[in-house]
Parts: structure tokens; C-alpha cells; sequence
């Protein structure tokens, strides 16, 4: 994998997109949107350590291969990128509403929801509380049941996952700095002590571009993280039982954000789910292997929902 293509722009311009601000329930929403040609937005949510660029490589390559994304609705999800941090605090059932009156604002009534991390469980809770706009659902290496588990119980999750927990601890360390995390997340990044740290993030950290490692001393928001976390742990995950829509999942199998029991529990309460396991892959598979997302999109977006079914 060469690290070009890993790579993160800002750029929005650069790949088609047009920066648009839509006011929502709980405050403005930065949005980066391609032009419409369709009825079917695919919605892209990034998860807690990132914003709308984190799919950036996979866009670029979906073009690149002749197999262009329609109808890009990109988020920077409340309280991270550019979009503002909700004053009532993260709360996954207000963000999906939000997310949702993004879309419907938008001028569309249907879509495909792809969600990364964090993401991805906002997007099970899209098509959960709003089946009659959801199509599919398409996780990459999303948040499961061992996640909530160590937000919950920290001893007994964090010793499930412990890269998790330590990164939780330090998202709590980062936001008790305040306004001086991002300066001290720059020094580790020009001192290349970050690319260390995020190493375990990705199956081959030599391989990825320095602009990824660059974005997380730019984007990560410590305060919008550790507030996801306790949503999460708040959350109430068995309403994913009433999803019809088909939900495919992508995860690396050096994952370590992932636990053993995780691809078993969506089955249990999701009655169309199935999940891929993509060798030599961490937890950024739309930027480790963009190509496997870009298929699933696809497959997607090529298989149109009756729309009978996918309200019943």
C-alpha cells in the first residue's frame, strides 16, 4: 500500500465537494456534499477521533477506480471538525436526529449510512429511529459490544480492550489541558511521537501517510470523545432489534479496538447483518483498504430497497 494513497485533504474543493452549514435541533452542522444526481444520499459519519476527512482516501480511490460515490453527504458530526459542540452535551439520540435533519434538509428522503468507529453506531441508531429514510447500512470496523462494555464497566471492559481504555485515558488527560491540547498534540507530531502512539490504530503504521497521523493532532476533540463515551454508555443498544434494512460490516483483523464476541452480538439483533474480516487491517479500513469499503458502498447503492420492505 503506497502511503499517497492514505492520504488526508482538507480540501474539499479538490474532490468534488462544496462545504454547506445546516442549523439543526442541537446547533450547525459542517457538511461536505457532492452534487445531487439522485434520490439516495450516501451519508458518511466519521468516528471519535476524526471528522469528514477521514474519508477522504476513500473517495479519492472510489473516483480513482472508476466507481464515483453519488450523492456525498459528508458530516462533521456535532462537536467535532467544524461543526459546533451541542451546549446540552453528546447525546446519541439528539446526534441522530440532527444527523437526520441533516439529510432530510438536504433535499433527500432515502440513504445509504456509512459509519466508521463511533459512526457506525450512529448509524445502526439512524436506521433504528428513521427506517423509512434508511436503505443500508455499511459499518467499517465499528463501535460494538466491547466498546460499550469498557466505557461501563472499565475494570472488566478495559481489560478486554485495553488499547481502548488507555486511549480513553488519555482523551481525558488531552481535556483537562483545555485550549492547550491541539498545541501539545503538534509537539508530538513534529517530534514524531504521535505516529508512535497512534501505531496501534493500524496494521502497518509505516505505511500510512503523515497527513492521517497530522489529523489526529488537528481534529481529535477531547471533550466531544470523552462525552461520546459516556453516551455510550448510557446508550440502550437493544433497539437495533427493529432494523430491516440491510446492515454489512468491515472490519481488519488487527483491530484493536474490536472484541471476540462483537460480530456475534449485531447478529443477535440485527435480522439482516453479516460482517467481513479483512487481513492485515486495524481499525481505519476505509484508509487501509479503501477498496473493500468502496465494494460494499457499492453493493449497496447498486441494490435499490423496496421501499415497502425497508418501512415494515
Amino acid at each position: 500500500m503506497s502511503t499517497t494513497r492514505t492520504r488526508l485533504t482538507t480540501d474539499a474543493e479538490a474532490i468534488g465537494l462544496r462545504t454547506v452549514r445546516v442549523a439543526t435541533v442541537i446547533g450547525v452542522v459542517s457538511v461536505r456534499v457532492g452534487v445531487r444526481r439522485g434520490p439516495v444520499a450516501t451519508v458518511f459519519l466519521h468516528g471519535a477521533a476524526g471528522s469528514w476527512t477521514t474519508w477522504t482516501p476513500l473517495l479519492r480511490e472510489a473516483a480513482h477506480i472508476g466507481a464515483p460515490v453519488p450523492n456525498v453527504v459528508a458530516l462533521d458530526l456535532p462537536g467535532w471538525g467544524e461543526s459546533e459542540l451541542p451546549r446540552e452535551g453528546i447525546d446519541i439520540a439528539r446526534t441522530t436526529t440532527a444527523i437526520i435533519e441533516v439529510v432530510r434538509q438536504l433535499g433527500y428522503r432515502r440513504a445509504i449510512v456509512v459509519g466508521h468507529s463511533l459512526g457506525g453506531a450512529l448509524a445502526l441508531d439512524v436506521a433504528a429511529r428513521a427506517p423509512e429514510l434508511t436503505d443500508a447500512v455499511i459499518l467499517v470496523s465499528p463501535s460494538g459490544a466491547a466498546v460499550f462494555d469498557a466505557v461501563r464497566r472499565p475494570i472488566r471492559g478495559g481489560l478486554r480492550l485495553p488499547w481502548f481504555a488507555g486511549m480513553l485515558l488519555a482523551m481525558r488527560f488531552l481535556r483537562s489541558l483545555r485550549g492547550a491540547a491541539t498545541g501539545f498534540l503538534r509537539r508530538l507530531e513534529r517530534a514524531e511521537a504521535l505516529r508512535a502512539l497512534s501505531s496501534p490504530l493500524f496494521a502497518a503504521p509505516r505505511e500510512i501517510d503523515p497527513t492521517v497521523v497530522r489529523s489526529l493532532a488537528e481534529e481529535i476533540r477531547p471533550a466531544a470523545f470523552v462525552a461520546a463515551a459516556h453516551a455510550a454508555a448510557a446508550y440502550d443498544e437493544s433497539s437495533w432489534r427493529g432494523i430491516r434494512c440491510p446492515v454489512r460490516a468491515v472490519r481488519g483483523d488487527r483491530d484493536v479496538f474490536v472484541g471476540a464476541g462483537d460480530d456475534a452480538a449485531l447478529s443477535a439483533l440485527i435480522a439482516d447483518f453479516s460482517e467481513t474480516t479483512l487481513p492485515g487491517v486495524g481499525h481505519f479500513a476505509a484508509i487501509e483498504r479503501p477498496a473493500a469499503v468502496i465494494a460494499l458502498v457499492r453493493c449497496a447503492i447498486d441494490s435499490p430497497v423496496d421501499p415497502v420492505t425497508r418501512a415494515a
